[in-house]
């Protein structure tokens, strides 16, 4: 019953997200760009990162690459987030290696991409710690290898990634590099889940209702299978549907309910 989806970089997003600066002249330059005054944040930013200032570079490097305030150009981005990289910035490396995984602005080039990738992960970047994962994972580009899988899935899975989370449960519901685990697998699955990840919710689902790794409650199995079918698992219906003929019409009732009035944790 299980369907193992894994969506390629989901974790990526197009948006500017500013961290708290160091510098006396990089306020009123992030105070334009979250006001929608691009071209005043770019006055800012530009002379910081021609003297070398790795967040400007990096900021810049978004304004050129989302073509805000400034024709879009993937060239010069990737030039303003090489400098911001090669300076240890963690979120620059990680787009640099999003723009060469994909062949943005760049000749596509995957060990270059995973290059960037690995320095913004040892540098903590969640989202590069689970593109990582799932190279590793799915063999792509690189030799398939679990043990790496499974290290970088767990350090992005610790900072609340959902889907590393997701994989991560896998992994302990598989025996993947891992000793098999359900009731750890379970844990995973229910973070993942927590936060509304589809797949994860309908494999949760399916641990109630087989008992793996926790008590079968086929309340919970209605409920998580019914999430799951919500936001796009295909399984999900299945799992309802046969969780529905363990229960009563009262407890079905119970369950609807729950998932009505479901929220994400974040």
């Amino acid at each position: 019953m299980f369907m193992k989806i894994r969506p390629l970089f989901l974790g990526f997003i197009f948006s500017l997200t500013f961290a708290v600066p160091t510098l006396a002249d990089m306020p009123a330059g992030l105070d334009a760009a979250r006001a929608g005054d691009y071209g005043t944040a770019i006055e800012n930013f530009r002379p910081l990162a021609d003297r070398g200032d790795a967040n400007a570079q990096f900021y810049l490097g978004q304004m050129y690459r989302r073509g805000l305030g400034t024709p879009q150009n993937d060239h010069e981005a990737i030039r303003l987030f090489r400098l911001s990289a090669a300076q240890g910035h963690a979120r620059a490396g990680f787009h640099l290696g999003w723009m060469y995984i994909k062949g943005f602005g760049v000749g596509r080039d995957p060990q270059t991409a995973i290059k960037w990738f690995r320095m913004a992960a040892e540098n903590g970047h969640a989202n590069a710690q689970y593109n990582l994962g799932l190279i590793y994972d799915e063999g792509q580009d690189v030799a398939r290898d679990f043990a790496m899988a499974f290290k970088w899935y767990s350090k992005a899975a610790k900072q609340g990634i959902a889907g590393a989370q997701y994989n991560l449960g896998w992994f302990y519901h598989k025996g993947l590099h891992v000793a098999q685990n359900d009731a750890i697998a379970v844990s995973w699955f229910r973070k993942a889940a927590d936060q509304g990840n589809p797949d994860a919710q309908s494999n949760l689902g399916v641990m109630y209702a087989r008992g793996w790794g926790v008590a079968i409650d086929y309340l919970e199995a209605y409920k998580w299978g019914g999430l799951g079918a919500a936001n796009g698992n295909e399984n999900g219906n299945k799992l309802m549907d046969y969780a529905a003929t363990k229960l009563s019409p009262t407890k079905i009732a119970e369950a609807e309910k729950q998932i009505r009035d479901w929220r994400p944790t974040q």
